[in-house]
């Protein structure tokens, strides 16, 4: 596997192609000659049109598969967006983008410099070399949206659009209709049961108590989903038959978040006796009570033989990148009060070591896996020193499903191999990275150097 920088580029096997950027992200692709510039509506893969000869979007994954491209397509560029059209890149996670053949065998990977007030990157582009197909990676951002790519790769685009016309309407020009495509979902009023629900729970919070939550409609999908799995195994889970988690459910439909709660009940018939048994149990009040959440998601589905409601209620504080520096902030405030009672000095803030650490959070996720070693055989020191990290010695804690920075800093302590990291006299700097989603919900990552 190679880690690209701006620039860099790699030969590509032959065969098929997955492309994945997680997050909350949306993919799409321009398909062009040598002179950049596309030939058509067909020329441009995204959630609104996921097909053209030779390259597919599925569920937020693109595969590409250069020998079935069009008659004369020499390059493919993959472009990325946020799925909330109203949130600038630089407000998201930094996007990374996993390059995959047949068999799930990682190629490369690319994590280009954190946007600002981009609202699209080009990532990559793959292009022809004579018979052989390339990656190059880019990391070019446009601040003016689609538009700015639009003109770039040849498509005209109307200066007035103050109206969406309808999809039955025809395509005029060379994909102006196409890069103006509606956001998805932002429009549907909230199911009724919700609302009912969100004014019981927000009576129920002000007596704690606590600011009110608002609906999210990506984590009110999300409960939806998971409910109805729920429902149609006809039992409790956090993972469905299919094996996705509900954390997962919420990451795929666009939402991060930096605090996650959740409720998954049975029995309930209606939104005043789910908030009674809520209320009913320390640990489900705790979470219904949960100062740190701002929003939620509720649903609830039923299981048609037995007849049984399954509900599922989600709560979050949403990612910000100042939430972010916040929460690592803690986690080092805390590790170096342990220090201070154990008589060492504090460790020191270090740019490469974040740098490493939440992109090793943010990779368990991706990838789905918990463990110091990725699945590519790179170990701690490998990361640092790719992230331009020059401490000569490495130490790393990981850590998944806490909920606060309070409570990893404490099961960190409570464990003798994880405490010998923080307690090393050696080490005098130090990383913090975390990232939501996965199966566990949350994954941080501490990188000591020294």
């Amino acid at each position: 596997m190679s880690e690209l920088v701006p620039g860099g580029n790699l030969p590509l096997p032959n065969g098929t192609l997955t492309i994945r950027v997680p997050g909350p992200f949306d993919i799409s692709a321009l398909i062009t000659d040598d002179t950049g510039k596309v030939r058509g509506d067909a020329d441009f893969v995204f959630y609104n049109q996921p097909t053209t000869p030779g390259a597919r979007l599925d569920g937020g994954q693109l595969t590409v598969e250069p020998s079935a491209l069009r008659a004369g397509a020499t390059r493919v560029t993959i472009a990325i967006s946020p799925a909330d059209p109203a949130t600038p890149l630089g407000h998201l996670p930094p996007p990374t983008l996993h390059v995959t053949r047949a068999g799930a065998r990682l190629i490369a990977r690319f994590t280009p410099p954190r946007p600002q007030r981009e609202t699209v990157l080009l990532l990559a582009e793959l292009y022809r070399r004579g018979p052989a197909w390339k990656i190059r990676a880019l990391g070019q951002g446009y601040a003016e949206g689609l538009a700015g790519i639009a003109r770039d790769f040849g498509v005209e685009v109307t200066e007035d659009a103050s109206a969406t016309p309808p999809a039955s309407a025809p395509r005029q020009g060379r994909g102006a209709v196409t890069f103006a495509a509606p956001p998805r979902g932002r429009d549907q009023p909230p199911p009724a049961s919700a609302v009912r629900l969100l004014g019981l729970v927000n009576s129920a919070r002000a007596c704690a108590p606590s600011q009110a939550v608002s609906l999210n409609p990506r984590l009110t999908a999300a409960a939806q989903a998971h409910a109805t799995a729920m429902a149609a195994q006809g039992r409790l889970a956090s993972e469905s038959a299919d094996g996705v988690s509900v954390y997962q459910r919420i990451t795929a439909g666009g939402y991060t978040y930096l605090t996650i709660g959740e409720h998954l009940v049975s029995g309930p018939r209606t939104p005043a006796e789910f908030v009674d048994y809520c209320l009913s149990d320390e640990q489900a009040k705790g979470t219904l009570h949960g100062p740190a959440y701002s929003e939620a998601g509720f649903a609830h589905a039923t299981n048609p033989l037995s007849g049984t409601v399954f509900w599922t209620a989600l709560w979050a504080q949403p990612f910000t990148p100042a939430g972010l520096e916040r929460t690592a902030t803690e986690v080092i405030t805390l590790t170096n009060a342990e220090r201070a009672t154990a008589g060492l000095p504090p460790l020191s803030y270090d740019r490469p070591l974040t740098n490493a650490a939440q992109a090793h959070s943010a990779d368990m996720v991706a990838r789905a896996f918990y463990a110091h070693t990725s699945p590519d055989g790179s170990e701690p020191w490998h990361r640092a020193a790719a992230a331009g990290s020059t401490r000569r010695s490495i130490g790393e804690n990981i850590a998944c499903g806490q909920r606060s920075a309070a409570e990893v800093v404490r099961g960190w302590m409570n464990s003798p191999g994880h405490r010998a990291n923080i307690l090393k006299p050696g080490f005098t700097h130090i990383g913090v990275g975390f990232a939501g989603g996965g199966t566990a919900g949350t994954y941080w990552t501490q990188l000591f150097g020294g």
